[in-house]
């Protein structure tokens, strides 16, 4: 019989340490640890936590009699690295090194590699991250802009899209890098990728490309935005905050919670009611895009991320893009269960673990 592998999944955010232990693919342990202003105001720059938020997952594994010494690897959210191509890497020092600079940006998720690494090494364990947000597969006709000045970037919810389309793919007993999917993940962001033969080949930046979503503006028509941008009534910073931060659904309605606009529509509120059309309508417009890069040979499109638990949002891209493929929908965002299933692939020697 295979020994079943304890893998423990680390995911730092900006105002919480979520983290989990798994036994294959069941968990035997899951926590979210809040974190207060007061909590990280002491800590001038994000590594600065590292020892903070460390101590933390250690003292709540032995309060719940996990012995760390039975952990088989440990896995960190991956955070901003240098653009990679998907799958798990090992943590070495070039990518702590990178992580530690901040060079691609702060954020929390840039701990995730570091905690597991220091939990790790001390165990003679492998340390690895999977699928960060940086993962780069876009073929280079899709990486121009029309302006030598800007290169399109990949910036997406690899994590969580790349480990659905591994699950969908086995549900329909083929493994991913036979098929083509495009996979949309509708959360604070919206990413919609085509996935050929196991590749990310095209993604919206969903920072600043593609549909709206629930604070963030997605891409907007660029001259109205740059007279807006020197009309001299924003700052560069309020500017910033408009298009990352308080867009979306949030600049029309005040609020980013799906739940509260759907009831507001419910309700009668027309512009709720539009937004929410738009909003569909707009993500099944990229998966008709992104349906074109793969010339038409769609196996499956996939539906992801926690909007997708909304039906009405949900119904109304199936409606407009079933004449495409079949729909397939996967609704949250399970990243510890993202992480330990990179992991696993590992060390049951399905995948190779790279090299960054």
């Amino acid at each position: 019989m295979v020994e079943k592998k304890r893998i423990l999944t680390i995911n730092p955010g900006a105002a919480s340490t979520k983290f989990a232990v798994f036994l294959d693919e069941e968990p035997v342990l899951k926590r979210t640890v809040e974190h207060t202003s007061a909590d990280l105001e002491a800590f001038e720059r994000v590594f600065d936590q590292y020892a903070y938020r460390l101590d933390i997952i250690l003292k709540e594994l032995a309060d719940a009699n996990i012995e760390i010494n039975s952990l088989d690897a440990v896995v960190g959210r991956g955070g901003l690295v240098k653009p990679i191509a998907g799958g798990t890497y090992i943590v070495n020092e070039a990518m702590l090194k990178d992580l530690r600079e901040a060079r691609r940006g702060e954020h929390a998720s840039n701990l995730g590699a570091a905690i597991a690494h220091g939990i790790a090494a001390r165990l003679n364990i492998p340390a690895y991250i999977v699928d960060p947000v940086a993962v780069d597969e876009m073929d280079p006709a899709a990486k121009i802009s029309g302006l030598p000045d800007i290169e399109r970037t990949s910036l997406s919810h690899a994590l969580n899209m790349k480990a659905v389309a591994h699950k969908v793919a086995r549900k329909m007993g083929k493994q991913y890098k036979d098929m083509n999917f495009v996979v949309a993940h509708l959360g604070s962001g919206v990413s919609v990728a085509p996935h050929k033969n196991g590749r990310m080949i095209d993604v919206n930046n969903a920072i600043e490309e593609g549909p709206f979503a629930p604070d963030r503006c997605g891409g907007l028509p660029a001259t109205q935005l740059m007279n807006l941008c020197y009309s001299g009534k924003y700052t560069h910073q309020e500017m910033k905050e408009k298009l990352m931060t308080k867009g979306g659904l949030y600049a029309y309605l005040g609020t980013k919670d799906i739940r509260e606009v759907e009831k507001m529509a419910a309700e009668g509120h027309e512009k709720a009611g539009l937004l929410l059309s738009a909003l569909s309508y707009q993500i099944s417009k990229e998966i008709g895009a992104m349906s074109a890069v793969l010339e038409g040979q769609v196996d499956s499109i996939i539906i992801t991320g926690g909007m997708a638990h909304s039906k009405r949002i949900t119904d109304e891209i199936i409606r407009r893009v079933k004449f495409i493929a079949p729909v397939v929908l996967e609704p949250g965002e399970e990243e510890l269960e993202s992480l330990a299933m990179g992991a696993l692939r590992v060390l049951k020697k399905e995948e190779k673990a790279k090299e960054y």
